[in-house]
Formats: structure tokens, sequence, C-alpha cells
């Protein structure tokens, strides 16, 4: 195992000791904004994702770590109550609304695309009041050390938690979220040139 980095009882690789990360505007900018069309194209891709999943229009929907908000956006088209949570400033699109406590009431769906990784403590998941959570993250196949060390989406500071699907899976049911299906559906956009997938999306729903 890499120095400054553990593997818990879920199979989860973890990063120890951390350093404050600035999720400013230049931070949105260069994430999201510099894919510019793909970025719509992601939104749309994910919302039908979870629409499939659940096989239904959820009435509610958070998206936390909403980024230039362009996915809260695609959901204001079909789905009534939409909102958003993070970090930053970035001002969320009409209509939408900033929740600051992410417990404080009950949705459909939560999701956590390209954020779960970035929280200091992900146990919170257990207390969310949601039927359902979407979650995409880094797919983390730890190949080897040498292979984590100079993996693309090893960024210290910023990717605390990196997840498989069996370690993301094990860490949603301790939390009481079983499995509605997985797949690596963004990498039709997302590509990494590699033999392996790169982004592993998920929905769960809550036991």
């Amino acid at each position: 195992m890499i120095k400054n980095y553990y593997k818990d009882k879920h199979g989860v690789i973890v990063q120890k000791k951390r350093k404050p990360f600035n999720y400013d505007l230049e931070y949105i900018n260069f994430s999201y904004n510099n894919y510019g069309e793909l970025t719509n194209y992601i939104s749309y891709l994910r919302l039908g994702y979870i629409i499939g999943s659940i096989k239904n229009i959820p009435k509610s929907i958070l998206d936390v770590g909403y980024g230039n908000g362009s996915f809260v956006k695609c959901c204001k088209n079909i789905i009534k109550n939409v909102y958003g949570n993070d970090v930053n400033n970035y001002p969320l699109p009409e209509g939408i609304e900033f929740v600051e406590n992410i417990l404080s009431k009950h949705f459909d769906v939560i999701t956590f695309f390209d954020s779960l990784e970035h929280f200091s403590d992900i146990s919170f998941i257990g207390k969310l009041n949601c039927n359902y959570i979407c979650v995409s993250v880094p797919d983390c196949h730890y190949f080897s050390d040498e292979w984590f060390d100079n993996w693309k989406h090893k960024r210290p500071d910023q990717h605390l938690f990196h997840f498989n699907l069996n370690s993301l899976i094990s860490f949603m049911n301790t939390h009481n979220f079983k499995l509605v299906n997985y797949s690596n559906v963004e990498d039709t956009i997302r590509k990494n040139n590699k033999d392996y997938s790169n982004i592993l999306t998920a929905v769960f729903e809550k036991i």
C-alpha cells in the first residue's frame, strides 16, 4: 500500500494525513466548464440513468456537489423540486434551491457525482433521508502500488476516498443502502483510452 494511504474494512482506500483544499470558482471552471458541451451530455446521461434505474421520474432530487449547476439545470426540465448543495458559491440556476444541511429533509433521490470522494468524512451517508442515492466515482482498480501512485485520479487532498465496485457496495450496505444496479455508462463520454473502466456509477435504494 502506498505511503499515507490505507484500506478500510470495506476495501475503500483512504488518504490518512490531509491538507485543506480550496474548492473555489477557479477549481469549478477548471473541473467543469472546460468540458464545454460535453458537460450537458453528461448531465442528460446521468438523469436518464437515474430514471431508468428507479423506473420513475422522482418528485425531488438533491445534487450534492453541483459544480457549475449543469445537472440540476437539466433536472429542472422534468423534476418539480430540484435542490443543490456545494462548498463553493457558484450560482444555482433560477428556480433551484440551495440546501445548507443535506440531512435536514427528505428527498426522493440524492446524487453524488464526482463529490463523495472529496468529503473528509463519509459516515453521514446512513443519516441521509432519501429513497435512492446515485454515486459516480473514479473506478479504482488498484492493479499495483505503482499503478495507483501514477493513477490520474489519485489527487492527494482532493480525492480522499477511492472505491471499486465491491468496496462501494460494502460501504453502502453498512449504511442501509442496497445496490439497484451499476455501470460504467459515463465512459461513453469520459474515456480514458485504457483497457479498464474509468468511472463507476451506481444507484442504491434505502433498505
